[in-house]
């Protein structure tokens, strides 16, 4: 499954979670996959693809997070994947 993790950095600033994650990495669990991430330009607001099979491990990423950022997880598809469900026949 792939989730579309929306961070929104604590009163505007990144630099709490970029100096822990130069000191303590990515701080994922076995089982979770980094995809990829993007940054506003404005630094407030980081987009993650994440992938994983049990939803659970995403929370105990999160967990090591939460102090420093507000979360929002969405579960998405590739555009392959939803154009297949889309375009098959009924």
């Amino acid at each position: 499954m792939l989730f579309m993790i929306i961070e929104r950095f604590r009163n505007g600033n990144p630099g709490p979670v970029y100096e822990r994650f130069e000191t303590r990495g990515r701080m994922i669990p076995e089982g979770v996959e980094y995809i990829n991430s993007v940054v506003t330009d404005d630094l407030q607001t980081c987009y993650q693809v994440m992938k994983c099979d049990d939803r659970q491990l995403l929370d105990i990423w999160i967990s090591n997070w939460d102090d420093l950022v507000d979360f929002e997880v969405i579960k998405v598809m590739t555009s392959r994947e939803a154009h297949k469900i889309v375009m098959e026949p009924k």
